[in-house]
């Protein structure tokens, strides 16, 4: 029984994984300019959402890490259809702000206690706290990739920075709702295996592929 529910949670995880990476191709390419948008706060939001369902289809924190490896997989793919180096800004960057989304998460679901997590005011908390972190310490990918942050135009300030109270407000909401987007696929998806799964994630590369030829 364990096993059937281990690899059931696991083809939660990579059907919300493949649709994460899609997004983050599709939302990526609509949201691209880099010093003039708000993309990377949109974005952030748009993570916890799939970050916390992950979490809760599982209550387990390798969902959340697992689907976070998923994201840098897709982002990697991206690079290649692109042509872009790995160490490439737009592609090390992203895969740097997952790690620290995925793991701002999961260090606040290790602190907060389970009936804490249980209320919408917890998960209101820990989405928001986690969006937070990870907008103040993304100005730190500069010391992991060697490219630095995007820039408000004439400024200093980084965007992450900048547009944090924006990444926190969409966070707010996401992680509740990705929470129980969750639950309810732990409830009521039934598969033990990973056809279904595998085959959302064949068909969203597809789609990048298709998408990035246009």
């Amino acid at each position: 029984m364990e096993d059937t529910n281990v690899r059931r949670n696991a083809g939660t995880v990579i059907l919300l994984g493949a649709v994460w990476g899609l997004s983050e191709c599709l939302l990526g390419a609509a949201l691209h300019a880099c010093a003039s948008s708000i993309s990377g706060s949109v974005m952030t939001g748009v993570a916890f959402f799939f970050i916390a369902a992950a979490w809760a289809s599982g209550r387990k924190a390798w969902g959340a890490a697992l689907i976070v490896a998923i994201a840098v997989v897709f982002k990697m793919f991206d690079a290649v259809l692109l042509s872009l180096p790995l160490r490439n800004g737009a592609i090390a960057n992203p895969v740097f702000a997952f790690l620290l989304e995925g793991g701002a998460f999961i260090v606040l679901a290790v602190i907060l206690k389970e009936a804490w997590k249980r209320r919408t005011a917890g998960r209101v908390v820990w989405g928001g706290t986690a969006a937070f972190v990870s907008a103040a310490a993304f100005p730190l990918v500069k010391f992991a990739t060697g490219t630095a942050a995007c820039l408000v135009p004439g400024t200093t300030t980084p965007l992450a920075w900048y547009y944090a109270i924006l990444a926190v407000g969409i966070s707010l909401l996401t992680v509740p709702l990705g929470l129980r987007a969750g639950e309810k696929m732990r409830e009521h998806v039934k598969w033990a295996g990973l056809p279904a799964p595998a085959i959302a994630v064949a068909l969203s590369l597809a789609l990048m592929v298709l998408f990035r030829r246009l």
